[in-house]
């Protein structure tokens, strides 16, 4: 499966729809407690600086979701597609790969 990097220049949009392509899940970003403007960058929605990383088949939903937040200072959470084949729109259990769950929650 397809691994991408992410950079604080990525848009919020951009980095939801190659999140979407990659893995047919969907990434909630956030900013502070609410959703992040599709429009901004992760750079400016960040409270620190944004490290650039690679985001990879093979990491435990949970870890990704750490890793990102250590990595941008953004809160992110991993969810099933409106459109899921099974449970659309609730969030993805911690404990598996973003691979498993690409495959488990397929869209219709």
């Amino acid at each position: 499966m397809a691994e991408f990097n992410i950079s604080g220049r990525m848009s919020v949009k951009t980095l939801r729809a190659q999140f979407e392509k990659t893995y047919g899940l969907d990434l909630r970003i956030y900013n502070g407690s609410k959703y992040a403007d599709e429009d901004a960058t992760l750079a400016s929605i960040s409270s620190s600086k944004v490290d650039d990383f690679e985001c990879r088949a093979s990491m435990q939903i949970g870890n990704f979701e750490t890793r990102f937040k250590d990595s941008t200072g953004i809160k992110v959470q991993v969810a099933t597609l409106p459109n899921a084949r099974k449970e659309p729109n609730v969030l993805v259990n911690n404990t598996f790969t973003l691979a498993v769950a690409s495959e488990a929650f397929k869209p219709l």
